[in-house]
């Protein structure tokens, strides 16, 4: 069964998802999910958490994909792929309460999960190169 923090970030992914598929409300999208699976409120409220976040951030984590990844318009990219992206991003550059490793990591088993067969490389790659500019950033560095 998988961890709690996996549950609320699968859930998260399946609001975003939604919302930037039919641009349905985050926050309706969000309790319909967290209702339908009858979700611990532990689990329902990291979820919360996450999607408040990516929605806060998104301009934001959006030109950190394109930045990383700019033969790849964000706007062209696989839903999926890009919902993955955003997630992940908003816990590497705002939440901060992952290490580095474990953010990527869970990027890469969501996109195995529900993207294409090549999603988890180019996810984990787009997330590589951010991290090892955040890395760098945290030591001083001037990349």
């Amino acid at each position: 069964m998988a961890s709690r923090r996996r549950q609320g970030r699968m859930i998260a992914l399946q609001a975003l998802f939604e919302v930037d598929a039919v641009s349905h409300a985050p926050e309706s999208v969000l309790e319909r999910l967290i209702e339908e699976r009858d979700t611990p409120e532990d689990v329902a409220s990291f979820a919360r958490h996450l999607v408040s976040g990516v929605m806060e951030h998104r301009s934001q984590i959006d030109k950190a994909i394109q930045d990383s990844a700019p033969l790849w318009p964000v706007e062209q990219l696989a839903t999926i792929d890009r919902s993955i992206l955003r997630l992940a991003l908003y816990e590497l550059m705002f939440n901060q309460k992952v290490p580095l490793k474990a953010a990527i990591n869970e990027a890469v088993e969501l996109a195995k999960a529900f993207g294409s067969d090549s999603s988890y490389r180019f996810i984990n790659g787009v997330l590589g190169n951010i991290s090892a500019q955040i890395t760098d950033t945290k030591k001083g560095g001037d990349t």
